[in-house]
């Protein structure tokens, strides 16, 4: 018997700062995966995919996206009803598009992490509350 059942598992600690950032998105909200690079100051965008590929499953994944706003491959039914239950905002496909799956609005939706709160109607940094460095 595995004498650490119960504890939480250790991650990397790059993996870790990526996890606790996707934790403090708001629901109804995403950041990009170079949004959360830059927030942290380290690494870029394909390495936080990875953490968030290896290690993502028990914080709110669907709120780390592609910046295009297209979901997740493989993931797409999922996060569409989680972002549907959180009110995220987002672009109705085409009936060219591929599964008619539709689009993170990422004017709208994208969080710069600063104070949580509802999308901007306007989707403008002022708006959103954007932090000042």
């Amino acid at each position: 018997m595995d004498d650490r059942m119960g504890e939480t598992p250790e991650y990397p600690d790059y993996a870790e700062r990526v996890l606790e950032v996707a934790e403090l998105i708001p629901g109804g909200r995403v950041m990009t995966y170079g949004d959360v690079a830059e927030w942290l100051g380290e690494g870029g965008p394909r390495q936080v995919g990875r953490a968030m590929a290896l290690y993502g499953g028990a914080v709110p994944w669907w709120r780390v996206v592609r910046a295009d706003g297209v979901l997740l491959p493989g993931h797409e039914l999922r996060a569409l009803e989680r972002y549907r239950a959180e009110g995220t905002p987002l672009r109705e496909a085409s009936r060219s598009a591929e599964g008619h799956v539709p689009r993170l609005d990422m004017k709208r939706a994208r969080w710069d992490g600063a104070a949580p709160g509802p999308a901007p109607a306007d989707g403008t940094a002022a708006a959103r509350g954007a932090r000042v460095t």
